[in-house]
């Protein structure tokens, strides 16, 4: 649903093949409270050739979650299928 609310509609869908997976946790050196999540997303929850889908649904609904005090995105690694699905600039 794009929003941390349950409704009906969702037990429609393979929830556990498209919910975004935690797949590594690791503390950041020489802190005692800040950690490294590796978070991955099948690649058909996103709109082919849209960066603007891709940023909202990564960054948009994670950043606005509540419950997390303080959040950096560090890095993105987009997988060559979906870069494929970008046709470049119209000239140039």
């Amino acid at each position: 649903t794009a929003t941390w609310t349950v409704v009906w509609t969702d037990l429609l869908t393979a929830c556990d093949l498209y919910r975004a997976k935690a797949y590594k946790v690791d503390a950041v050196p020489n802190t005692s409270d800040q950690y490294f999540a590796y978070i991955s997303y099948d690649i058909d929850l996103f709109e082919e050739g849209s960066i603007a889908n891709l940023t909202a649904s990564i960054i948009g609904n994670v950043f606005g979650f509540k419950a997390v005090k303080a959040l950096r995105l560090e890095d993105m690694r987009i997988p060559v299928a979906y870069l494929k699905t970008f046709q470049g600039p119209a000239t140039g």
